[in-house]
């Protein structure tokens, strides 16, 4: 275990997280302005903010990507984190979570609570982020103080607590603060108060969330909620051993690739040689520069310590989320795209060239999702929406030279197993020679797809072996029902063989692939293969006259949800509904109701989907047909290769598999990574 205390400090990497049009980034220009970090405040609309600093971002008056500066106030040191608000780059706004201590959740007056606001709030809870409200835009139309208040502890939570008065002593903001500890409980109890340090611990701990009231753009309140954060942030302690984590990458202002970095150990230091994996293979690359940025400007530093945030340049293999040092592997991101769009290009141009340029992207935005359909020629990217598509358009226009237009958007269903599968995969035209057993297992839903072997070195030399795993991870396998792609798996070598001279790399990556897909062809001759479709968590709001109409439609939907539950004149529906199944129902809701109604979506997962049987008739998929990902394999005879079918080629297989390895896995078994 790494030693604790060399470094401890009053400083927090602060996020500001909002729905779209709450004034987030004014409030972080406020903020900056208010403590001299910059000379005056930049106005969003009038495309001149200091963290807004893409031409794209300054032209729609919108966060697209991720920018920090920095500031000192009362004795802390806060780095801010202007995350997007557009909730088509929420999935931008989840990753800048990583390197968050705390958040300060901005909610409009006039608008009160949207449905992407509750939906960053359950991002903050799942990854523990202490959080400060901030209700902004107090200068024009609201409910008053009370209401919204009360509106923050009924739809986000009942530790939502008027941070003035908690601040300055009153009783009963500090009785209720005091209630959600013990031990603070018996400091109130016996002194009547609770000290700085002890108020400082239960924000920490999530116990109550000081909520502040102002205007950034008029400058009130900006002060106070600078003056609340400095004072109730607690210290930290970070290990001496050095650990890090990616939460974006991007280009500089010069096209340099950068890799903005939160340091959670030791120190991150200029010419430093670091490790990581990609897909089990491992890499080692060295820092060159360590950049202090305020906005699109910055410093370069010869060293950053732990705790705070920087970006690098000379790392090309890693992509938001990757560790780095003694990091551990982080969580799986909970938003992401669920529908797949064709990237259609210019005619005449290099379709090659346009896929490594999208490659490109993806591993500044890894749910880019990019696909080359070899059977239909076509390219598909995951997208969350329209605002998404302008900016990857935009994208490979300004750095690769490339217009392209999208076609309309599909949902990306996904293929799995509901029990295990073997596999083998044959490849012997001649001079050439390579042999792969296979086990294809089902996991629990979210699971993605995992590799590992229990192959014997005795049987397969550990180089093959590897290089089997590496090739089993370099593809998206298909699914043999639609085509769509495998996840929720574990693929695991059973047996191989190779030949002393005729044995090539490649020989192993056709047999691989070939024994992937024999076992799913086997799986779905079993009806054992399962179409699985994302569903969304839904919230609906609708006057009470119209939750009839409502429930109507979510029923048509498909949707599972919990009783309706009224409060006031307002009823509230929650529950999960199939995405294929709710296209523009948002502007339906509003049609219906007025205007009056809301509907708030976020990604559930991916369940069994609801109507398969129409979506494999509709997609008429032949796996056989798809070439690319053919299932049969080649056998040698009399001097020349010939094919076998896939449902002949474990009678010619030359590999036998132990039982025992058929059994089903145990941690112990092997070493497993995913993908």
């Amino acid at each position: 275990m790494a030693e604790k205390g060399r470094h401890r400090v009053r400083q927090a990497v602060v996020g500001l997280l909002a729905h779209v049009d709450a004034g987030k980034t004014t409030l972080a220009e406020a903020m900056l302005a208010a403590a001299g970090a910059i000379r005056n405040p930049g106005r969003v609309d009038s495309g001149d903010s200091h963290l807004d600093t893409d031409a794209m971002e300054r032209e729609r008056g919108i966060t697209i990507f991720s920018s920090s500066a920095a500031l000192d106030w009362g004795g802390a040191h806060l780095m801010l984190v202007d995350a997007p608000g557009h909730v088509d780059f929420s999935a931008e706004a989840e990753r800048t979570l990583q390197a968050l201590d705390y958040a300060i959740l901005v909610v409009g007056a006039g608008d009160g609570v949207q449905g992407h606001t509750e939906t960053l709030w359950e991002l903050l809870e799942r990854h523990s982020i202490p959080t400060f409200v901030f209700v902004n835009k107090c200068d024009l139309e609201n409910p008053g103080l009370e209401e919204l208040l009360a509106e923050l502890s009924s739809r986000l939570s009942p530790g939502c607590v008027d941070a003035e008065a908690l601040l300055a002593g009153d009783p009963a903001a500090t009785e209720e603060a005091a209630a959600s500890d013990e031990a603070a409980l018996d400091e109130y109890l016996e002194s009547g108060e609770l000290a700085p340090a002890t108020l400082a611990r239960i924000v920490a701990a999530r116990g109550v969330f000081p909520s502040f009231f102002g205007a950034a753009l008029r400058d009130v309140g900006v002060r106070e909620l600078l003056d609340g954060v400095s004072r109730l942030i607690a210290e930290k302690d970070w290990p001496t051993e050095f650990a890090a984590r990616v939460y974006r990458v991007g280009r500089g202002a010069r096209g340099e690739r950068l890799a903005w970095v939160k340091v959670t150990g030791g120190s991150l230091r200029a010419k430093m040689q670091l490790a990581g994996s990609d897909r089990g293979v491992t890499w080692q690359e060295k820092v060159n520069e360590v950049r202090l940025y305020q906005g699109a400007s910055f410093e370069t530093v010869a060293e950053v310590s732990a705790g705070r945030i920087c970006a690098v340049t000379g790392l090309t293999r890693v992509v938001p989320g990757s560790p780095l040092g003694a990091e551990p592997a982080g969580e799986r991101p909970v938003l992401a795209p669920v529908l797949s769009y064709q990237v259609i290009p210019e005619p005449g141009a290099d379709v090659s060239a346009l896929v490594r340029a999208l490659r490109e992207l993806a591993s500044e935005d890894p749910m880019l999702g990019v696909t080359w359909h070899e059977q239909l020629q076509e390219i598909h990217v995951q997208l969350m929406g329209e605002v998404q598509q302008d900016v990857v358009a935009a994208l490979l226009r300004e750095r690769h030279g490339f217009a392209v237009t999208f076609g309309p958007g599909g949902i990306l269903y996904k293929e799995t197993l509901s029990a295990p599968a073997e596999g083998v995969g044959h490849f012997e035209p001649l001079r050439h020679y390579a042999e792969v057993r296979l086990l294809v297992e089902p996991l629990p839903r979210g699971s993605g797809v995992e590799f590992g072997t229990r192959c014997s070195t005795d049987d397969l030399d550990l180089n093959w072996q590897r290089l089997i795993l590496t090739n089993a991870q370099e593809r998206d396998h298909l699914g043999p029902l639609t085509g769509a792609p495998l996840t929720d798996v574990r693929i695991t070598l059973l047996a191989g063989r190779a030949h002393p001279k005729h044995t090539e790399g490649g020989d192993f990556r056709q047999a691989t692939y070939r024994a992937v897909r024999q076992a799913l062809m086997g799986a779905r001759e079993r009806e054992e293969c399962e179409l699985l479709e994302p569903w969304y968590r839904f919230r609906l709001a609708v006057p009470a006259e119209r939750v009839g109409r409502a429930l109507t439609d979510l029923t048509r939907m498909a949707a599972v949800f919990e009783p309706p539950v009224a409060t006031g004149d307002v009823v509230r529906v929650v529950g999960e509904v199939p995405a294929s199944e709710v296209g523009e129902y948002a502007l339906e809701v509003a049609r219906y109701t007025g205007g009056r109604g809301r509907l708030a979506l976020e990604l559930a997962g991916y369940r069994p989907c609801h109507n398969a049987d129409e979506v494999v008739a509709a997609a008429a998929y032949d796996p056989e047909a798809d070439l690319p990902n053919t299932p049969d394999s080649v056998f040698c005879s009399h001097g020349a290769g010939h094919t076998v079918k896939w449902y002949d080629v474990s009678a010619h297989a030359h590999t036998e598999v132990d039982p025992a390895r058929l059994r089903p896995y145990r941690p112990a078994d092997a070493a497993f990574f995913s993908k």
